[in-house]
């Protein structure tokens, strides 16, 4: 499992239909490394709040903008890239929110930061949009070959 190894990829138009389908993708490389069930449904949470965020904030359901997300397994961790097509954003620029304030909305960044071991943002190198990196340590397993 080099970090050398090229990622998983997957894209899909910036519309909230088709979120559990990445989502989908996600559990699907989760499970190929032997990734605990509990890990696996928290990330998949995490991740879906990022990309319904992107959606949502940075696309402003504009379905022609994509949302690719790149799963790079690694033997400690599993890294997740989330590439937008947005303004440039800051995650440390979000406050971190008192967890029982009562309010509607809000909380997307605050269960991400909660869930994951690191979150980050930079911007692409072809000057738009985004790259939110996430991080969830966790023990991975060397996937077997099929048997047929």
């Amino acid at each position: 499992m080099a970090s050398e190894k090229p990622p998983f990829v997957a894209a899909i138009p910036s519309h909230l239909a088709h979120v559990n389908g990445i989502r989908a993708f996600l559990v699907s490389v989760c499970k190929v490394y032997g990734i605990e069930t509990e890990v696996i449904d928290t990330v998949a949470l995490a991740i879906h709040e990022a990309i319904t965020n992107i959606i949502r904030h940075a696309h402003h359901h504009r379905a022609e903008l994509m949302v690719e997300m790149h799963i790079f397994p690694r033997e400690d961790c599993l890294e997740i890239h989330l590439l937008d097509e947005g303004p440039v954003f800051d995650i440390t620029q979000v406050p971190e929110l008192d967890p029982a304030e009562l309010r509607v909305g809000g909380r997307g960044v605050f269960l991400i930061r909660t869930i994951l071991d690191e979150a980050s943002t930079m911007p692409r190198a072809n000057g738009r949009g985004n790259i939110l990196r996430l991080v969830k340590r966790c023990t991975l397993k060397a996937p077997s070959p099929s048997c047929g």
